[in-house]
């Protein structure tokens, strides 16, 4: 049985447009009048944001202010793992954020068995970090996508390489 077509499901932000939307951040928290004189400050360590502020009131508004500038940017929150508030050095408080990247392989396996329970006539198979569909029929491989979309998952999925 040959399968002609298939399509990767994947996880990822754009981590271009996440950088912007740090910068975006960071230029509106130090020209706002309630962060003057505050040592509020965004800064981006490889797949991690970290969040300082003065206490746990003002490290919100920079939350806000962060989540705002990447929804403005159309990047999914649901790509952002926010960690404990933490004291830090100097009467300040602390927050890292993870960026989540790739599907873990829980939710991999969970996607393969909602594909599988479709009834569709299409095998998926999970490849390190995202999972390949293949398929004779490219109607069932548009079926496949729209039942994943309607599914209400906790990661966004993007679907990439449909041939």
């Amino acid at each position: 049985m040959a399968l002609d077509h298939s399509f990767d499901i994947v996880s990822r932000p754009n981590l271009q447009e996440v950088d912007n939307a740090i910068q975006m951040a960071i230029k509106e928290i130090s020209t706002r009048f309630d962060f003057k004189g505050s040592v509020s400050k965004i800064e981006k360590i490889e797949d991690k944001i970290k969040l300082v502020s003065d206490d746990a009131g003002k490290l919100k508004q920079v939350v806000d202010v962060l989540q705002d500038k990447l929804a403005k940017r159309k990047i999914p929150l649901k790509f952002f793992e926010y960690g404990k508030v933490e004291e830090a050095l100097g009467g300040t408080v602390k927050q890292e954020v993870a960026i989540k990247q790739g599907i873990p392989h829980d939710r991999a396996k969970e996607i393969v068995k909602l594909i599988k329970g479709s009834g569709l006539k299409v095998q998926a198979q999970i490849q390190e970090d995202k999972v390949r569909v293949f398929g004779k029929k490219l109607d069932d491989l548009q079926a496949v996508m729209q039942k994943l979309r309607a599914a209400d998952l906790p990661i966004v999925l993007q679907f990439d390489n449909y041939r």
